[in-house]
């Protein structure tokens, strides 16, 4: 599969545990030589090549929705792959172009409260 390498960053203002600012957007090379810089001040997340339903690049920690009726699953990179993980449901799938019909409704940063609800 050839797909465009790219990658998100999220600027981390107090730490890990500490709120997001948000977004870095630049050349892969810049974002990547300021997360080298600084590790912990930057998280770096891989776009995974596909996009969802609604035309939306997909990257690594994004929480897609498989099914509604379902909670979403996270996108994660484990063994040289993408795969979609579900910890409620105890699932994990291999992240191809099958699951195109998915829906990005957020991400860990921003809304990992999506992860904790019980369906």
């Amino acid at each position: 599969m050839n797909r465009q390498i790219k990658f998100r960053v999220w600027h981390i203002l107090f730490g890990r545990k500490g709120p997001m600012q948000g977004m870095v957007h630049g050349k892969a090379s810049s974002i990547l030589a300021l997360a080298e810089m600084n590790p912990d001040a930057y998280i770096v997340e891989q776009f995974t090549g596909l996009k969802d339903s609604n035309g939306d690049d997909i990257y690594e920690n994004d929480l897609v929705l498989l099914d509604p009726d379902d909670p979403p699953y996270q996108v994660i990179f484990d063994e040289g792959k993408f795969e979609l993980s579900n910890d409620y449901l105890g699932l994990v799938y291999d992240l191809s172009e099958e699951h195109m019909d998915c829906e990005i409704i957020g991400n860990i940063h921003e809304d990992k409260d999506l992860l904790e609800e019980d369906k």
